[in-house]
């Protein structure tokens, strides 16, 4: 066998692909059989070469990658951090630590950059997709000359399937009627189980099987978890091939939502924790600190770079909120536990099937840092932040509230310093990826069969499009120059393959730009030129894009980027300042776009909208409706009319709604009255009910808002009418400027996620009548125009 991939070619008359000499050009073209075709099949001369199944080349492992979500490099123990990960202890044990592994400080970039080998921007994910431009860099439409790494795998004969969050379909294409060419199925994976977007709700997950939605088999009082059932689900799926196909290799890309917020889990994984971070983040720095030297993560001589100003010390937060933090922490580091528990569970499953010997796995703790989007004080409920709700959560209330952290209650996420803790021992955080606490993550590799060295740490550079190579010359596939008749950008990661047994290598990755949000630097042959252009949680840049601040560091002498050399070496600052023009240039980097409002604003930056005007109709049965699907009815006033039919005995259950327990709106019947419900972030329900009941038969029943106006997020007036009679009227007093829900949806007849409204639970929120259609007009009135750029940037920024 040939590691470039090629074959012999047998008779040289009816090659089969697996004998092909070509793997280059994919799909493997069939060639038409060449030899003698006599008139009767039973003719002794009428013998043929026995069909052969597409394989890839003889020895290629299975392959599953492992993809943790806002996991800071000092979180894990695997790494020196103080939360339990014996998974990753087991794999690092018996595999490779690498130390010096980058991502690209955002979860869209990152996912994008490791599943097609190629630079972030360079497959438009310069952002995320909810904030994607025209520009090539920053579009999110990833183009067809850069085929991800499942579609070469699929096309030579590999069994594929991917298993948790996407986050890299344009926000316009994520409704039902697709196109699907950018979902998982349509980018060279056969089966998909998981989520679309950013994040879910661990306990209430919007799921789709395929492209189909699918509902969570039981409720949360029920014990349901999507850690949980995404592991069920990948196990169920690679016992099944395994089955079917055990000649056949697969690849499982395995990407739960943990540890991304909301940071759910089951209270007795947060209680393992209890008391353990009362000394607070500053002490936790410096414990983890010890515990990376003593591992042997990090140099004996590395520094333990100073915390920013702009976060607060321990002892500098009230004491009245300290048990509120503590708690925080406490349900992050179950959730992460957890999240390593499950992973063990697959682990075990391909042990006992004897899959794992010969299955290379990857296991990245985190797509960024740790995440700083949880505000100085942390959040119940990111919805505030979604719409740039402040002085809401006080002290006061946080405490009255922390007993449902982690909880079906909350919509949580902790606060910016123990993001930074989570990092350690570097500087800043997710986002910020100019620095290693935003692009320095922890991986293990594991491969018995394929690396002789056990338990040894790893310390060249390397990074997240450095996964895809080092998978395809694992597997002694050759990258492909045309796919599906399309000429290929080439990979731009560097193989990892070099270090597996091989310690003292010389780094291959030698230069690698980082950029997100105007943060920017520069990695090349050791030294490294940054600058930080944006505070993550903060509401505007402290400075212009050119008089951005620069650092430089020597790290192969300055492990953590702790000294700063650039007023000592201006020359070498120059110098590298000047290669990251030349590499932004070449990845479509450039025009940088540290924007806020243009980029929140869809028009401003040139992506498509789905839903255009200013009515839109829907069916009875249309469900799973994204907000990027849906009329925006936000900040002005409008109309929600409905036909319903009410059958004898009346009716009950949900009309129509958009969003869920966290925030949104739904019209509803109960008790043979139709009721509106306005939700407000899950703090307020303000409800409006109709005077009088329903009689069956044929009903036109409609919702007016009148909006107040005078600036965003302000409340209005509720009138209900049924078949054109005023039935009802009541106020709504404030209103959520931006977002319902980052995951909920819009639902027709009934309440997928959490419900809007009290009262219904256990799926009874179906309606017993029947829906025929709903129509959705906005006024005139767009108040969009009158939020400030600052409140924009907030807004946009916690979006993120």
């Amino acid at each position: 066998m040939k590691k470039n991939g090629k074959h012999p070619t047998g008779n040289g008359k009816t090659p089969s692909p697996n004998e092909s000499v070509q793997r280059e050009v994919l799909p493997i073209p069939d060639q038409p059989y060449q030899g003698v075709r006599p008139f009767s099949a039973r003719d002794p001369s009428a013998k043929f070469p026995p069909i052969v199944q597409l394989r890839p080349p003889k020895g290629a492992p299975n392959v599953l990658v492992i993809l943790l979500d806002d996991v800071g490099f000092g979180a894990s123990s695997a790494f020196g951090g103080v939360i339990n990960t014996p998974t990753a202890e087991r794999l690092a044990a018996k595999g490779l630590s690498y130390n010096r592994f980058h991502t690209t400080a955002l979860c869209s970039p990152t996912r994008a950059a490791l599943l097609t080998g190629r630079n972030h921007h360079a497959v438009g994910f310069g952002g995320i997709t909810e904030t994607a431009t025209s520009s090539p860099g920053y579009s999110c439409v990833r183009p067809n000359h850069c085929a991800p790494l499942a579609e070469t795998l699929k096309l030579n004969g590999y069994s594929t399937a991917q298993f948790g969050k996407c986050h890299e379909v344009p926000v316009w294409e994520t409704s039902p009627v697709g196109p699907f060419e950018r979902w998982p199925t349509g980018s060279g994976f056969e089966y998909f189980f998981g989520f679309i977007g950013g994040e879910t709700n661990q306990w209430a997950p919007a799921l789709y099987e395929n492209t189909a939605p699918v509902e969570p088999d039981r409720t949360p009082e029920q014990g349901y978890h999507f850690m949980e059932d995404l592991t069920d689900r990948t196990m169920g799926w690679v016992r099944q091939q395994k089955a079917l196909a055990p000649d056949k290799p697969f690849f499982v890309y395995f990407a739960p939502g943990a540890t991304h917020a909301p940071h759910h889990v089951p209270q007795e994984w947060a209680d393992k924790y209890k008391g353990r971070f009362d000394a607070g983040w500053d002490g936790l720095r410096e414990e983890i600190f010890a515990r990376q030297k003593k591992l042997g993560v990090i140099p004996k001589n590395a520094l333990l770079t100073s915390r920013p100003k702009e976060i607060p010390a321990w002892g500098d937060m009230p004491e009245k909120l300290r048990p509120v933090l503590a708690r925080q922490m406490e349900v992050y580091a179950g959730f992460l536990e957890y999240a390593d528990f499950h992973v063990g569970r697959l682990i075990d499953a391909l042990e006992k099937m004897g899959a794992l010997e010969d299955t290379l796995v990857y296991y990245i703790l985190g797509d960024n840092g740790a995440s700083a989007e949880g505000t100085l004080n942390g959040t119940l409920n990111e919805t505030f932040i979604f719409n740039n709700i402040s002085g809401v959560e006080t002290p006061e209330y946080l405490i009255q509230n922390m007993h449902k952290l982690g909880t079906p209650e909350a919509y949580n996420h902790y606060a910016v310093g123990w993001a930074h803790a989570m990092d350690t021992p570097y500087q800043w955080t997710k986002q910020v990826a100019s620095h290693y606490g935003g692009t320095r993550n922890a991986c293990i590799v594991h491969w018995p069969n394929g690396i002789s060295a056990k338990g040894e740490v790893r310390s060249q550079f390397s990074h997240v499009i450095d996964v895809a190579p080092t998978i395809l010359e694992a597997a002694t596939l050759p990258q492909p120059v045309i796919v599906n008749g399309v000429q290929q950008t080439p990979i731009q990661g560097v193989s990892m393959r070099y270090s597996f047994d091989d310690a003292k290598a010389p780094e291959r990755h030698e230069t690698q730009y980082f950029e997100m949000f105007g943060n920017r630097g520069i990695y090349h042959q050791g030294w490294t030129a940054v600058t930080k252009h944006r505070t993550p949680w903060e509401s505007t840049s402290q400075t212009s894009l050119e008089d951005d601040v620069w650092e430089l560091y020597d790290t192969t002498q300055d492990w953590t980027q702790a000294r700063d050399l650039a007023a000592e070496q201006p020359e070498k600052l120059r110098e590298l300042q000047q290669l990251f023009i030349i590499e932004a240039t070449k990845y479509y980097a450039l025009p940088l776009d540290d924007r806020s409002y243009e980029r929140f604003n869809s028009e401003l930056a040139g992506r498509p909208e789905l839903i255009k005007g200013d009515s839109q109709i829907l069916s009875g049965s249309m469900q799973r409706l994204t907000e990027n699907s849906m009329l925006n009815i936000k900040n002005k006033s409008h109309s929600v009319t409905a036909e319903v039919e009410i059958p004898e005995g009346g009716a009950s259950g949900i009309i129509v709604t958009q969003g869920g327990a966290f925030g949104g709106w739904c019209l509803y019947m109960r008790g043979g009255r139709i009721s509106y419900c306005y939700n407000y972030c899950g703090l307020r329900r303000y409800y409006v009910e109709a005077d009088r009941e329903l009689t069956p038969g044929t009903h036109q029943v409609r919702m007016e808002f009148k909006y107040d106006g005078g600036g965003v997020g302000k409340g209005g007036e509720v009138t209900l009418y049924l078949d054109g009679k005023q039935a009802g009227r009541g106020r709504v007093e404030s209103t959520q400027a931006m977002v319902f829900s980052a995951d909920e949806t819009t639902d027709v007849g009934l309440d997928t996620g959490t419900p809007v409204a009290e009262g219904f639970h256990n799926g009874d929120s179906k309606f017993t009548g029947r829906v025929k259609w709903v129509q959705l007009d906005k006024g005139k009135e767009d108040f969009d125009h009158l939020i400030s750029r600052e409140e924009l940037f907030k807004i946009a920024m916690a979006r993120q």
